[in-house]
């Protein structure tokens, strides 16, 4: 019998063949139609190419390749510290009961998608955990929260969190990117409605153009990234404080989850105070870190694990697919006035439901170009997708994980 050989990776290294796979992604899905249309990101197609190149090393060369995790880590407190900090709670009041509305039924449905994922576990034999991250972590949260959670877990003792987090994720991208859309064009037609902003239009969704500004020098980006640096940095610092102070008080916090929560106050308090943070670098930070971050903790990703769990991956899709369709349908449209903007509000919200806000957007788009514009679709989901979406799933699955039944033990 063979042995594997085993080779690590340094940080530095790893961060290259994360970068090589980020372009290779990026070329990939420009040339594959069918992968612009899913709006599957880079980082997840990239890094499946890493993936199976590491699977096929296994298989013919008996050479395993381990990568480098300190940055992979350090990444993540990045990209959940820019949530917060982008985490302005008086756009929430600006959006007025059609936003509350909408909050209130996305609550609902990462209620929803965790229970029936749950339930699914359970029937199945598995840890009810599993179908937490098989639920609204990967659902709505998307690859990035389902890998970010399924880390801290599988450290907790549940073994195959990251096998489980990817697929359920890749799979909940794609059907999302297939259901949302034909779903939203059903219920236009179904109900016969208009767009009160005139017909079909070939522009996309996108905000209003900001008035053109002279380039700013040189000085001022330098001092506008080292003050994102700063706050960054500082809410992670807040976010270990806050942590050992929740684990006093016998509450115990992802490292992740504490950064963003200081993000928050952070961002809020200097609100509250009349101070305006840069927000463009904030993001542009954040989207980085993200992608980074996907991209190496996915390349690790054991390919034959994933194809062993397909079945009940697939029946969590059917089942998280309908639940959200649903409550698409029969209460969020309707509480929102059963009008084409109501429409095209479920459209996008089944594309942040089942995916992601880059499908969101899609949809939109989509529709909009067949039927018409719906400026207030496009606004109410852009405040609540933003970063509403990412809090509200932390603590609602905390929450969950917190049940009884819920306790994980080495091996679970």
């Amino acid at each position: 019998m063979d042995v594997m050989q085993r080779i690590e990776l340094g940080e530095l290294a790893t961060l290259l063949v994360g970068l090589v796979a980020l372009f290779a992604g990026r070329w990939l899905r420009q040339s594959v139609p069918l992968l612009r249309r899913l709006d599957m990101p880079n980082a997840v197609v990239g890094a499946m190419l890493v993936a199976v190149a590491v699977l096929l090393l296994q298989l013919t060369a008996h050479i395993d390749i381990a990568f480098g995790q300190r940055t992979r880590d350090a990444l993540l407190l990045v990209f959940f510290t820019s949530i917060g900090l982008s985490a302005k709670l008086s756009a929430l009041r600006s959006g007025g009961i059609p936003l509350i509305i909408l909050c209130a039924v996305t609550v609902l449905v990462l209620a929803v998608q965790n229970a029936s994922g749950a339930m699914l576990a359970w029937a199945w034999g598995a840890h009810p955990a599993y179908g937490i991250l098989a639920g609204s972590l990967s659902f709505v949260g998307g690859p990035g929260t389902a890998m970010a959670w399924a880390r801290e877990l599988q450290s907790q003792g549940l073994m195959h969190a990251q096998v489980v987090a990817i697929g359920a994720a890749t799979l909940a991208t794609i059907a999302g990117a297939l259901v949302s859309g034909p779903v939203t064009g059903w219920i236009v037609q179904r109900h016969k409605l208009h767009s009160k902003s005139g017909g079909p239009t070939e522009l996309s969704f996108a905000p209003p153009s900001p008035k053109l500004e002279a380039k700013p020098a040189e000085g001022g980006r330098t001092e506008s990234l080292l003050s994102t640096v700063f706050l960054i940095a500082l809410a992670v610092m807040l976010g270990e404080k806050l942590n050992v102070f929740a684990a006093q008080a016998g509450l115990l916090l992802p490292g992740f989850l504490s950064a963003m929560i200081a993000g928050v106050i952070i961002t809020n308090s200097a609100d509250a105070l009349g101070r305006t943070l840069d927000f463009a670098p904030i993001e542009q930070g954040g989207a980085l870190a993200l992608q980074l971050f996907l991209v190496i903790a996915l390349m690790s990703t054991p390919l034959i694990s994933v194809a062993a769990i397909l079945v009940p991956l697939m029946l969590n899709v059917a089942i998280q697919v309908m639940v959200t369709v649903l409550i698409a349908y029969f209460v969020l449209f309707r509480l929102l006035g059963r009008d084409y903007d109501a429409a095209v509000t479920a459209g996008g919200f089944l594309g942040f439901g089942l995916a992601s806000m880059p499908v969101a957007m899609a949809t939109m788009d989509e529709v909009g170009r067949r039927y018409g514009p719906s400026p207030k679709a496009f606004l109410l989901i852009t405040m609540a997708g933003s970063f509403f979406v990412d809090l509200a799933n932390a603590f609602v699955a905390k929450a969950f994980l917190a049940l009884p039944g819920f306790a994980l033990v080495p091996g679970g």
